[in-house]
């Protein structure tokens, strides 16, 4: 009987210990279905991808710490991947969703993502990465809350607007994949959707009748934040609300000096928050607009998405001409005063008390230098590609980390070049071989004739420099040292340069790529493996016990009939409750033979 009790007590000190474990950081659980349905955002119908039955998807919503489980099942007709870009992924890049980190879930299967939302606040946005499938949906937006005990630097809004702008063609992700196999341009989008939904008729010879569009309905007097995410495919777009001032607060997790615009210039996977305060008369609604940028917008003029912001007391439609966009993009030294106006406030608290600009970066001597270059698509070996640093990127067949795991050897090369190289344009799976914890100055040149969005997983970095022209180290000299912006994608303008810092403090491996899908699915990206070399557990996760094994190691992958997190718990239950039931018995026998 003595046996048992003491038992009985370590099983209550391993229930307590793990529950005192999972209370620590609370877990938010989402389930999301990804398929196909039938919808017409521009009057055309057209298979788009849904999630949850949704164009676009859910919200995710999360606060600073909060681990995120999220069960993805995949009902399309191929492979699937889901990524969280901005989110960092703390020493566990097992959960990015790209291939050079995820083996792929296949169709009919799902896998459970787990996450934690470490040290971080801010916006973002999901979708999925594998070939142009973005292209047809898939995306939702990610709000990771600031705790209670952090203040934010401005006073609570009175709601929270996500808006997903981005151009949309009416052909889907396969057909324009097939157009870039052929060797095709994708050529001009047919439209641009708000919220996954068409222009409302401003214009009855551009826009056809019976499209319906998005309307944000506010209460007159009242603040909003509004999260705005570029989720298009490759087009740079304006966004402007008529008569409305847009205060920046924040971008990517991280809030900036606070500047009114009345227009705001949003890349490629890029994501900003705005404060808008409801001030006007409502005599009417008024125009929400995001329009494409950096093109030749007499030609492009159908490229215009078009949202209704709609007061209770309104009077009346909106009318009149859409509120224009700036025309400094024909003036190119100019058209950089507005991102070189984005910085950081560096007195305010972001997911931790100390104040965002506590990080002299200013001060820290660079480690490495990295110049990336991008060209046009060019063809080699009878494909139509596009590289960086002369190497267009071979898709991995086998994510690199679960390759060094199992020592499979020859599946990429640690040999990416830290500077263009006078060689021939080659395919191949080459990656960048960097430091843990260097302080590294990347230099993104764009010799494109397109402008470009730059992404890292797992890092945000500081924007200290862009211009025209050919970088040199001369540049040096006019970076911002003191309150760049810190972020997770950037814009690179054609014929010129970004340059940021990084500091490598985040083992794994990490996707650096365009957003632009085309140029992303024509082989512009490469990974960054970052290893600590005295590894002991304690700066890298292991892989999680429902990894997908696919290419070398296939063999080692068991068939699947329902998520494999589910089936964890389930294991966890059943042998929780086995030993319970265990316990009593043998408390009852005991006790039995004591009486």
């Amino acid at each position: 009987m003595a046996l048992m009790r003491s038992l009985l007590c370590i099983f209550m000190h391993i229930v307590l210990f793990s529950t005192l474990c999972f209370a620590a950081d609370p877990y938010v659980n989402y389930v999301l279905k990804v398929s196909y349905i039938t919808a017409s955002p521009l009057g055309v119908p057209q298979q788009v991808i849904a999630v949850n039955d949704k164009f676009p998807g859910p919200p995710i919503n999360a606060t600073t710490n909060y681990n995120v489980v999220i069960d993805v099942t995949n009902e399309l007709d191929e492979d699937l991947l889901m990524t969280w870009p901005g989110i960092q992924m703390r020493r566990n890049s097992w959960q990015d969703g790209v291939l050079g980190t995820n083996c792929p879930i296949p169709p009919k299967w799902n896998w459970t993502y787990q996450f934690q939302a470490k040290d971080q606040i801010g916006s973002f946005f999901y979708y999925p990465s594998l070939n142009l499938q973005r292209a047809s949906g898939g995306f939702g937006g990610i709000i990771i809350n600031n705790r209670a005990i952090i203040a934010i630097p401005f006073a609570p809004p009175d709601g929270d607007i996500v808006i997903l702008i981005g151009d949309w063609y009416t052909r889907n992700h396969t057909a324009l994949r097939k157009d870039l196999d052929s060797g095709k341009d994708l050529g001009m989008p047919d439209g641009v959707l708000i919220n996954g939904k068409g222009p409302c008729r401003y214009n009855t010879t551009l826009v056809p009748d019976g499209i319906e569009y998005e309307t944000i309905n506010v209460e007159p007097g009242k603040t909003y934040r509004m999260r705005v995410h570029n989720v298009g495919t490759s087009t740079s777009l304006n966004f402007r609300i008529q008569n409305h001032n847009l205060l920046l607060v924040e971008t990517e997790g991280y809030y900036t000096v606070q500047q009114n615009y009345t227009s705001f210039e949003i890349h490629v996977g890029q994501s900003y928050s705005f404060l808008v305060t409801m001030d006007q008369n409502a005599t009417s609604d008024y125009y929400i607009v995001a329009s494409a940028r950096f093109v030749n917008e007499s030609v492009w003029q159908k490229v215009t998405g078009v949202a209704i912001l709609h007061y209770s007391n309104s009077k009346g439609p909106a009318s009149g001409p859409l509120p224009e966009a700036p025309s400094d993009i024909y003036n190119t030294w100019s058209a950089m005063t507005q991102p070189r106006s984005i910085r950081q406030n560096t007195t305010a608290s972001g997911a931790r008390p100390n104040a965002q600009g506590s990080f002299h970066y200013g001060s820290i001597n660079v480690t490495d230098t990295y110049v990336i270059r991008s060209l046009p698509p060019t063809t080699i070996d009878g494909k139509l590609r596009a590289t960086m640093n002369g190497i267009s990127s071979l898709k991995p067949d086998l994510p690199i980390r679960l390759a060094d795991k199992h020592n499979v050897k020859g599946t990429y090369k640690l040999d990416f070049p830290a500077k263009p190289l006078d060689r021939t344009l080659r395919i191949d799976r080459s990656v960048l071989n960097a430091t843990y914890r260097g302080f590294v100055e990347v230099i993104l040149q764009n010799n494109d004739t397109r402008m470009q969005s730059f992404h890292i997983d797992g890092y945000s970095f500081f924007v200290v420099g862009m211009d025209f022209g050919i970088w040199s180290e001369s540049n040096r000299n006019s970076y911002n040292k003191w309150d760049a912006i810190f972020r997770c994608t950037t814009e690179v303008y054609p014929g010129g340069w970004t340059a940021i810092l990084i500091s490598l403090d985040n083992v794994g491996v990490w996707n650096l790529r365009v957003e632009n899908l085309d140029r992303w699915y024509l082989g512009q990206e490469t990974y960054m493996r970052i290893i600590n070399p005295e590894e002991n557990g304690g700066t890298e996760l292991s892989p999680p016990d429902n990894v997908l094994y696919c290419g070398a190691l296939q063999s080692l992958q068991k068939p699947q009939s329902h998520s494999a997190a589910t089936s964890i718990m389930i294991g966890v239950s059943k042998m929780v409750l086995t030993f319970v039931l265990a316990l009593s018995v043998g408390i009852l026998i005991n006790s039995h033979a004591d009486g």
